[in-house]
């Protein structure tokens, strides 16, 4: 079997050219500089920008990492949604402090954001739920993330049965069912250079405004 360092080492990273970035240009909120990010990810063929990874950490300290959707982005923070029954749903109550991670491969583009989260309430988490497809929904109502599952057929049956209650009554909320919002203490900004030239820019929230900085890369 070929050596597995060499393997790994064989694969080419930051493989440009990339867009150009200004460190430069000011904003009032890092939002303003992400939605820039987030359009030329999509103009340059990213797949799915509104991909990103939620860092949370357990009871004990040990950090937990999966990859959620970006479901929408405003001066205020950044919003994702999940059951509050589910493994994430119980971590972020006890700690509520996260990280999120976007990687755009194809523009060399990484994004850090560091905050806290705070649920939305029942109106704009029901609002969330119901704008979901159908069988994202009926897998959402078997309330059932991460238990261990004895059965695929189980899974199948549960699954049937919620598509029946929707059919029924389309209006079914799951109660758990939580639209967050992150709110952003710190958001990083790193444009990757194919020389390894790399430019990094922080913003940092003081408690009444944003201030941006370049850092060491």
């Amino acid at each position: 079997m070929e050596d597995t360092s060499k393997l790994i080492g064989e694969r080419k990273t930051l493989v440009g050219p990339f867009p150009p970035f200004n460190p430069y240009k000011r904003f009032e909120y890092p939002h303003e500089l992400f939605l820039e990010w987030f359009q030329a990810a999509i103009a340059n063929g990213e797949h799915e920008p509104q991909s990103m990874t939620l860092s949370t950490t357990d009871p004990y300290g040990f950090p937990d990492a999966r990859i959620l959707i970006l479901k929408d982005i405003d001066e205020n923070g950044w919003y994702f949604a999940s059951s509050s029954k589910s493994k994430k749903g119980k971590q972020l109550e006890v700690n509520p402090n996260v990280a999120l991670t976007f990687y755009w491969s194809l523009i060399g583009r990484q994004v850090r954001v560091r905050g806290k989260v705070m649920g939305m309430g029942k109106e704009r988490s029901t609002n969330d739920f119901l704008n979901r497809g159908i069988v994202a929904r009926a897998i959402a109502l078997l309330d059932k993330q991460s238990s261990i599952l004895e059965k695929r057929s189980d899974f199948d049956i549960a699954l049937i049965e919620q598509l029946n209650r929707l059919k029924e009554n389309p209006a079914s909320v799951s109660n758990s069912w939580t639209l967050y919002r992150v709110v952003a203490k710190e958001v990083e900004f790193w444009q990757g250079n194919e020389e390894r030239k790399h430019i990094r820019l922080k913003f940092n929230y003081d408690g009444e405004k944003w201030t941006q900085n370049l850092l060491w890369p």
